[in-house]
């Protein structure tokens, strides 16, 4: 397929590069973020990244050039938060707010993955976070993980293992509880 863009995404016109990326970007760093106006705001982020730096993109493999910049901007937004402090709205201020009805993206971002699981995920150290999210949501192999995170395998494996047990243990009141045997 030479010569028709789909090898060299530099070839194919913006709009269609974002519609065929974009969901992907999005829903990558819904995962990492935890909530729809960050994860907003990372894909606005990432493409404008993706836009500014596409002339020198070398033909590769453009998803995970996509998610190496995602992870590295989520990382710098998580490092300038920590030097910035945020308050949350106070419960008068958030009661002002009016609600609205949901709409269909936000209906599936509730139904795939509920409100323990995106807690444990941003209780998570964002490196953890990226790291399980790429593997477990995304199901990149641990070489892909290594290229878009920039990390040995090994500290990959050892990520993933890590944010696991956290989650495990974030979860613990999810498991099924132990049966008593019922024939004495």
């Amino acid at each position: 397929m030479e010569g028709t863009g789909m090898d060299n995404p530099a070839a194919q016109p913006w709009d269609e590069i974002v519609r065929a990326h974009n969901a992907r970007v999005y829903h990558f760093a819904y995962r990492l973020t935890g909530n729809r106006h960050d994860a907003e705001d990372l894909t606005h982020d990432v493409f404008i990244r993706v836009f500014r730096y596409l002339p020198t993109y070398r033909p590769n493999t453009f998803e995970g050039w996509l998610y190496r910049i995602t992870v590295n901007l989520f990382l710098d937004q998580i490092r300038h938060r920590r030097r910035i402090r945020f308050d949350e709205l106070g419960p008068e201020l958030s009661n002002r707010l009016g609600t609205r009805d949901l709409d269909p993206a936000r209906l599936l971002e509730y139904r795939t993955l509920d409100d323990d699981i995106r807690s444990a995920l941003t209780e998570l150290d964002p490196r953890l976070r990226a790291a399980v999210v790429l593997r477990d949501i995304d199901t990149l192999s641990y070489q892909q993980i290594a290229a878009v995170l920039g990390v040995e395998i090994g500290t990959v494996s050892s990520r993933i293992h890590r944010a696991r047990a956290h989650l495990r243990t974030s979860l613990a009141h999810r498991a099924p509880a132990e049966r008593q045997d019922v024939h004495r």
